[in-house]
């Protein structure tokens, strides 16, 4: 047996879960590579905006590496986490993982990236991301 098969998910709550159809992929069943990138980034503007508390964009993919091949219907998690806060930008680890067979007979990480985001005022210009004692109230 492989060692990247059975996997268990990471014990805290995945940041987005989806599962890619038939129009993700290729005639073979294989999901586009370029998908699971946009949904890479979907997962990491999340903790990136809360942190900012307000509008980021993505500024920098900074390594991406395809694990494993992801198929039409494998139920991907998406773990998105704080890597470094800067004066105007968020660093973000997302590890992505496939439940395959349906009954999550078998649990497989994907892909692994690192990205960063800019905070943006309405301007869409880089704005200073505000210290952490001052987002105590924020969701």
């Amino acid at each position: 047996m492989s060692e990247h098969l059975h996997t268990s998910l990471p014990a805290h709550m995945p940041t987005l879960r989806v599962m890619p159809m038939p129009s993700d992929a290729n005639v073979h069943g294989d999901v586009f590579g370029g998908w699971i990138m946009a949904q890479v980034d979907i997962a990491g503007a999340i903790p990136a905006a809360r942190r900012a508390n307000g509008r980021v964009a993505t500024i920098a993919v900074n390594s991406f590496l395809f694990k494993q091949p992801v198929f039409v219907g494998d139920l991907l998690s998406f773990y998105a986490d704080i890597v470094k806060v800067g004066k105007t930008s968020i660093t973000i680890s997302v590890e992505v993982y496939a439940e395959r067979n349906r009954l999550q007979a078998e649990t497989v990480k994907v892909t692994e990236a690192t990205l960063t985001y800019v905070a943006t005022g309405e301007d869409r210009k880089p704005r200073q991301i505000p210290p952490l004692e001052s987002l105590s109230g924020a969701v």
